[in-house]
């Protein structure tokens, strides 16, 4: 990417803002008319403003994606052009939510800060259409270069987002006790369910962009090992889901055996990209015998030192899982080219089977 290029860029995402200001600014105006609202609970702003924010931060993607990124599937066959577009939905209604789940946080957080205050609709405005121009700006410019390694992080924040909100909303204070499945149950379930629905498809969606970047690396010759990394990651998306579709206290069993099915299809799903890709480096290497050896060391705290309870241990273990996928993304990222790359077989069946 050229200067000049780098410099369009920031100019268009910084219109981006501008108007998404302005029209959120607007339509959270109008929502809002009325007596003033809290900023968190029933009545409050909070929902009016995660809709109007997650439109907003959709719409900038859509925008980066269509000014910046357009004619990276022009020349590609159709199968592969498809792949491409339900990726980048998929992207975009992730983006969504992590904005929606951050508004929502944000107003949990003021809401105890600012004890009683009560926001009138011009100034509910106001606040809607600053937190709808920061995710305008961030999904164009998320849009306009899009990398796999970005979807990582998008994928952490996803999830992060939606326990902290089922958090501050649990119903059941000590929930932590015992474990994380625990917030999937009370009037906040919703939340937490909700975000590993959402982010077993975004998961699913960093195996397709893991695929795109093996490709541009490896070529054709490659597609039938790549397909089968592609497939793993989904195989983990839909094994996440389920987690969220079966709740603990509704489901037991089928919510244990898909949380048994994520551990192990995700850790297969990293084996595999090492495989296919070439070679991997040192500081991978390094990293991998390092989490390794924090996840001995988290399982001996927690039994049988009974240091802190299953929720500590789940936590340190998705902590850890985080660091070593995004240091794997980040060494593909270091050796996959920008350019994409059309491939030369014209059928997806044709292209797996050879």
């Amino acid at each position: 990417m050229t200067r000049q290029d780098r410099i369009e860029r920031d100019t268009h995402a910084t219109w981006a803002a501008w108007i998404g200001f302005a029209i959120g600014a607007v339509l959270g105006a109008l929502l809002l008319w009325g007596p003033a609202r809290p900023l968190a609970g029933e009545g409050s702003i909070g929902l009016p403003a995660a809709g109007v924010t997650a439109l907003g931060a959709a719409a900038g993607f859509a925008a980066g994606t269509l000014l910046h990124r357009r004619e990276e599937t022009a020349r590609m066959p159709p199968w592969q052009r498809v792949v491409s577009h339900v990726s980048d939905a998929a992207v975009a209604l992730a983006l969504a939510g992590v904005s929606a789940l951050a508004v929502l946080c944000l107003g949990e957080v003021l809401a105890v800060g600012l004890d009683g205050l009560e926001v009138a609709p011009l100034g509910g405005g106001l606040l809607i259409g600053a937190a709808t121009a920061a995710a305008s700006a961030a999904g164009f410019g998320l849009g306009a270069r899009l990398r796999t390694d970005d979807l990582v992080g998008l994928l952490f924040a996803f999830l992060v987002a939606g326990t902290l909100f089922s958090m501050l909303t649990a119903a059941d204070p000590r929930w932590w006790e015992r474990n994380f499945s625990q917030l999937g149950a009370g009037g906040s379930a919703w939340a937490f369910n909700g975000t590993l629905v959402l982010g077993g498809l975004l998961l699913a969606v960093v195996g397709s962009y893991v695929g795109r970047d093996l490709h541009r690396v490896l070529g054709d010759d490659a597609l039938r090992r790549i397909a089968g990394v592609v497939a793993l990651f989904a195989a983990t998306g839909l094994a996440l889901a389920l987690i969220g579709v079966f709740p603990l206290y509704r489901a037991p069993v089928p919510h244990l055996i898909a949380a048994v099915c994520t551990l192990i299809l995700m850790a297969a799903s990293a084996v595999a990209v090492v495989i296919v890709m070439p070679g991997p480096p040192p500081a991978l290497v390094v990293t991998t015998a390092g989490v390794g050896a924090g996840l001995v060391l988290a399982v001996l705290l927690w039994q049988p030192l009974h240091l802190y309870s299953a929720t500590g241990l789940e936590a340190v273990a998705v902590g850890l899982a985080f660091v070593w996928l995004t240091s794997l993304m980040r060494a593909l990222a270091a050796i996959t080219p920008d350019e994409t790359r059309p491939s030369a077989r014209p059928a997806l069946r044709t292209a797996v089977a050879r």
